[in-house]
C-alpha cells in the first residue's frame, strides 16, 4: 500500500502500435510505445495495479499504473568479460607501476 508522497514507479502505454508513426523500422511499428516514470504519489492511498498521479522531481505530473513504491536502481553491465579485466591490469600497470621513461 503506498500513501501520498511515497516515492513511486508508475508505467503507462504513450501510443498503441498502429498509433505510432510509420517513419519507424518494422519491428518497432509492432510495439507500443511506452512510458515508465518515478515520482511522489499525489493520491492519497494506493496499492499497486491502481491508476495513480505522481509528481515528477522536476514538477512535472503524469498519470499511469502503480508499479513499485520505493524503487531502486538496480545496475547490470552485463557478465563477466576476462578481456576487460586484462584491459583494466594492463591500464593499471601503465598508468600507476610501467615502465617510468
Amino acid at each position: 500500500m503506498a500513501k501520498k508522497n511515497d516515492y513511486v514507479r508508475i508505467h503507462r502505454v504513450v501510443l498503441e502500435p498502429e498509433e505510432r508513426t510509420g517513419k519507424l523500422p518494422e519491428d518497432t511499428k509492432k510495439v507500443p510505445l511506452e512510458m515508465w516514470v518515478k515520482g511522489r504519489l499525489v493520491n492519497d492511498t494506493a496499492e499497486i495495479g491502481d491508476e495513480v498521479t505522481v509528481t515528477t522531481a522536476v514538477g512535472r505530473t503524469e498519470h499511469g499504473t502503480l508499479i513499485e513504491v520505493n524503487p531502486c536502481y538496480e545496475l547490470n553491465y552485463g557478465s563477466f568479460v576476462p578481456e576487460i579485466l586484462q584491459i583494466e591490469e594492463s591500464l593499471r600497470s601503465t598508468l600507476f607501476g610501467g615502465n617510468e621513461a
